[in-house]
This record gives structure tokens, sequence and C-alpha cells, in this order.
């Protein structure tokens, strides 16, 4: 998902939306924050009680032996936009597509268009509902809620260049210090490191000893 910050028809800066598979454990805390960002209280103990009960933007999804995050990946030239009726899909300022569901008529065409899949009918209101980006939160400086939410990482949203040179290295860490290890020449100049373990296999660790029966 990329985001940019117009001023003046400059683009200034341009975010991303980064999703690491391997981490996530599919434990769907981006769906409960997603559901509850989009209700009308925006609190977990009072929006269950709505009528309708708020639904999640975001959604978890199986892949071989994967869980993978999906959010709407706000494309530049957007093909659910281009097909839209009445003009509910808009773009804003900063990049993002936002649905206005009082224009929607439900005929689906953006569920049909979208590569990714990702627009969803809601079959209580007769409307189709999207990720917004968190947009208003986006202006309020603040992560999607989704992000937010995640307990190991696996949603990460920032600049561009700040993502990929964070990615970049912890993917390169574990490798370059094996291999200096290997040099006697530079093992004595690099003190002892642990190789950083994943979020994800920290969290399995810490439940072994539980049972569910």
């Amino acid at each position: 998902m990329f985001s940019t910050v117009v001023v003046m028809g400059e683009v200034i800066r341009e975010y991303i939306l980064y999703v690491d598979p391997t981490r996530c454990l599919g434990c769907r805390a981006c769906e409960i924050a997603c559901a509850v960002e989009h209700s009308v209280t925006k609190d977990i103990y009072t929006a269950i009680l709505e009528t309708p009960k708020p639904k999640p933007r975001a959604a978890v999804i199986p892949v071989d032996t994967l869980r993978v995050p999906t959010q709407c990946r706000h494309c530049e030239n957007a093909p659910c936009m281009a097909v839209c009726p009445t003009g509910a899909i808009t773009k804003t300022d900063e990049g993002f597509y936002i649905i206005d569901e009082t224009k929607c008529i439900g005929c689906e065409m953006c569920v049909v268009v979208c590569p990714f899949g990702h627009p969803i009918f809601d079959i209580e209101r007769k409307v189709v509902i999207k990720c917004d980006g968190c947009v208003e939160r986006f202006r309020e400086g603040r992560v999607p809620a989704c992000v937010e939410a995640c307990p190991t990482g696996a949603l990460m949203f920032g600049r561009i260049e700040e993502i990929v040179k964070l990615v970049r290295t912890e993917r390169a860490k574990p490798f370059l210090y094996e291999v200096a290890y290997l040099i006697p020449e530079l093992r004595a100049k690099i003190p002892p490191v642990k190789i950083p373990v994943s979020p994800l296999s920290k969290v399995l660790e810490m439940y072994k000893p539980v049972k569910w029966y």
C-alpha cells in the first residue's frame, strides 16, 4: 500500500504497509482492531453491541503453511475507482482510496476487478466496504489500527526507504554474523552476537507448556 503527501502538486513523502507473513501468528488481532476502528463507538467492549456489527476491512488468509494479513493495496490508478458507476470510490490527497457508502449501489463491480480480491460486500447493509488505510489516523500521525494491534511485527507502516532499510538489515544480519564468525581474523574483531530470533518462534516457545484440554 502506498500513500503520498502532496503539497501544491509535489509529492513530498511516500509510505508503505509492509507485510511479513513469516511473523504472522494468524491471531487475527489486526481484523479485530480494524473492525473496532470502523465501529461507531471505536471501543472493543461496546462495538460488539452495535447493530449492524462492525466488520473488518483487513483479513488473514491461509497460504500453504503461512497466514498472510491482507489489506487494500491502494493501487496507483486503482481499477476499483475506475469501474465504479456512481463515483462512490475516490482518492484522498494522501493517496488512500476510500468509499462513500451513501453512493454505493452494491453492484460489486469493484469486487470483480480488484486483483487482490479485497473489497467486501456487506450483506447486512447491501454496500461494499474496503480498507481506507485508516486515513484519519494517518492525518493524526498514527499508524493504521491493524499495524498497531499486531503483536509480532508482521505488519509495518512507514516511509518506504526506512522500511526497506530495516528489512534489509534484519535479513542480512544473521548471514553476515555467521560468515564473519567463520573467519578467524574477523572473529577476533566482532563480539559474540546472538542471532535474532523470530517473534513468532518466541511466542510459540512461550506457549509450549500450555495445554488446551
